[in-house]
């Protein structure tokens, strides 16, 4: 992830699960008789018994004015939304109305406390009350517009549910009709009883006059049009550079967030670009063939954010899988990431092929690191295919480009080995500071110490003597929850023990992180047991700085490990509300350090002889495509910066005219 891309997941912070309907309406009720008792207080409050009377009509007269409308529009906004081809939903609409509700019972405190302070009088108070209704108008159209994605014309008559009732109720109980001396003998018999009640109504409302509703009118359409331009001048630059939308991507990003929604995903289909990526599987039975372990390694990135796309992978993965099912990073950044979570299925295909090809045998080799600069890489034969994990810890990275990894993985096959199984540990990083959060792209220093890292691995371990292997596996759901760093499939661990071979010393190569137990001098002990390899992987997105190595040394010395190495699984269901939320961030590290050793104990006990095999199958899946996922990110961060300031000249301009519309029409 990219620093650009970083702040784009940054922005889920802003949205929020919308709450119930009926939770919106409550409190919106209550809102309203508050505001009610403000705006209609009566002098008799001053007797005791009489001001209790008072009070509770004051907060009434509230709800009738300000909640009725609210409640209304609430109601029957996501209806008449629907029924116009809308797709806004009954919480959604609650709180939209509730956030108006907001508006305007902020518009009058500030009109009425002018009005009190300076000799503006009642009348200025319903100028103010103008403003708002219109001002509500904006709001709801806009976002009506944004969610639904509905023509300005349509979205317009959802959008005035809320304005419209709040006007019909003030024309109707301010006697605007007795004032335009319209009548007859079928109007005042019949309707003038229901169409004109201002004796029902607070004496303030006397002071609103057929004018009010002229400019409420012309205001409503001038904002509508103000509305229109602002969203035509964000959504330019989307349409001419990506051919989408912003408003496809704002609809898709608030409904994913705050409902749950799969919106996103239909946004994310047409910005895909097809691609092959390459789905390894290495997979260890005992001898009468019950499958204790199986890797599955897709080379794509398990993103976005939450369950958007592969954001959940590793579940599904470990959903079809027999035994403990390990499913760590591959790499590959978010411009791999699939556009929809149909495209999983594809992949667990794939994965299913590759098992059901696989040949077993019950020889590997030991364990052997390397390092080459900044990267360091374990690897692990398994007949004549091997498993490498690489890593920059201590130092910081995210991501490894696709490119640079199959070019790591053709550098490891040079020597003789077949399917190649790399891993991106994954785990260490210094969250979102910096230019570039350490990409690993092609061309970079990193990548070529990848390369050469992973020659040297692949040159010893396809010579190097093979063994009987053993294996043990355990795995802890854990009690943390994705708010806390670590997803559903928790602490995972895997110890091979590798007896009979000769031991393969590294060739010189500084052992940065090398785990306990290994001979300092370089010479094979006759008298050693087998060599013991610890893999743990953890089921969250990188690692704060310097927990990887503390995890290491725990492991080692707790099940005697040679070689041992922690992964995350980079999972983004932990990624719905923080683009930073590492393991370790969030929980503490002494507990997570027990839960790893405990698991990684439980493995080592398990471990009894076992056949291993490892094959590669191909999928055509459909992800973001090159590039796109930085243009995405650089598109929607500039919308946000330059949407405000172009918001803010929209607004004041609006208010200006209005304020222009009450003097020419003398309201």
């Amino acid at each position: 992830m990219t620093a650009t891309q970083s702040n784009l997941a940054g922005l889920s912070r802003f949205i929020f699960r919308a709450p119930s309907w009926y939770t919106s309406v409550a409190f919106a009720l209550l809102l309203a008789a508050v505001a009610g008792v403000g705006a209609f207080e009566r002098p008799e409050t001053s007797v005791a018994w009489r001001g209790v009377l008072f009070v509770g009509r004051d907060a009434w007269e509230g709800v009738f004015f300000i909640g009725i409308p609210t409640v209304v529009a609430g109601l029957g906004t996501a209806w008449v939304d629907r029924l116009v081809g809308g797709k806004l939903t009954p919480n959604r609409s609650s709180l939209l109305a509730l956030v108006c509700e907001v508006v305007i019972v902020a518009f009058l405190a500030v009109g009425g406390l002018l009005a009190y302070l300076t000799p503006l009088g009642q009348r200025f108070v319903f100028d103010v009350l103008v403003v708002a209704l219109a001002s509500v108008f904006a709001i709801r159209l806009l976002v009506i517009m944004a969610v639904s994605r509905s023509s300005l014309p349509v979205a317009a008559v959802p959008a005035s549910i809320q304005t419209l009732t709040a006007a019909v109720l003030l024309f109707v109980y301010s006697g605007t009709l007795r004032v335009l001396e319209v009548g007859g003998p079928l109007l005042d018999t019949f309707l003038m009883p229901y169409l004109s009640r201002p004796q029902e109504a607070p004496p303030e409302l006397s002071a609103i006059s057929p004018d009010h509703f002229l400019v409420l009118g012309l205001t409503c359409a001038l904002y509508a049009g103000a509305v229109w331009t602002f969203l035509y001048v964000v959504d330019r630059p989307w349409r001419n550079t990506l051919g989408v939308s912003v408003l496809d991507f704002l609809q898709g990003f608030i409904g994913h967030v705050a409902e749950g929604t799969r919106e996103l995903e239909d946004f994310f289909e047409q910005l895909g670009e097809e691609a092959v990526v390459p789905v390894t599987v290495l997979s260890l039975r005992t001898p009468d063939g019950e499958e204790k372990a199986r890797w599955v390694l897709p080379m794509i990135h398990p993103g976005p954010m939450g369950e958007i796309g592969g954001g959940n992978l590793p579940v599904r993965i470990a959903a079809a899988t027999d035994g403990v099912a390990f499913p760590p990073h591959a790499t590959a950044g978010h411009d791999f990431n699939l556009v929809t979570e149909r495209e999983v299925d594809t992949v667990v295909e794939a994965a299913d092929r590759a098992y059901d090809r696989l040949t077993y045998s019950s020889e590997a080799t030991e364990s052997v690191r390397t390092t080459a600069g900044e990267a360091s890489i374990l690897g692990q034969g398994f007949d004549d295919d091997a498993l490498l994990v690489s890593t920059f810890a201590p130092g910081f990275a995210d991501d490894v480009e696709y490119a640079v990894g199959l070019s790591t993985a053709a550098e490891a096959r040079t020597e003789g080995l077949d399917d190649v199984l790399l891993v991106d540990a994954h785990n260490s990083n210094n969250g979102l500071d910096g230019p570039d959060l350490g990409h690993v792209t092609p061309g970079s220093t990193r990548s070529f110490d990848m390369m050469q890292a992973a020659r040297r691995v692949g040159e010893r371990l396809a010579v190097a003597p093979r063994g009987d292997l053993s294996a043990g596996v355990a795995w802890e759901r854990t009690d943390w929850v994705p708010e806390e760093g670590i997803g559903p499939l928790g602490v995972r661990a895997m110890v091979t023990e590798v007896d009979g071979a000769a031991g393969a010393d590294d060739d010189g190569d500084t052992d940065a992180g090398t785990a306990a137990g290994d001979d300092a001098t370089g010479d094979d002990d006759p008298n050693a047991g087998p060599q013991t390899t610890a893999y743990v992987l953890v089921d969250g997105n990188n690692m704060e700085p310097g927990l990887r190595g503390h995890l290491v040394d725990a492991v080692a010395d707790a099940v005697d490990a040679d070689e041992a190495e922690v992964m995350t699984t980079d999972t983004h269901i932990v990624n719905t509300v923080e683009a930073d939320n590492q393991v370790g961030a969030a929980v503490d590290r002494d507990a997570l350090t027990d839960v790893v050793v405990d698991v990684a104990e439980r493995a080592a006990a398990d471990a009894e002889p076992v056949e291993s095999g490892m094959a590669t199958e191909h999928a055509e899946v459909t992800v973001f495509g090159n590039d796109r996922t930085e243009s995405l990110a650089s598109h929607a961060n500039a919308a946000v910066s330059m949407g405000g300031a172009l918001a803010a000249a929209v607004i004041l301009a609006s208010l200006a005219i209005s304020v222009l519309l009450f003097f020419v029409t003398g309201a």
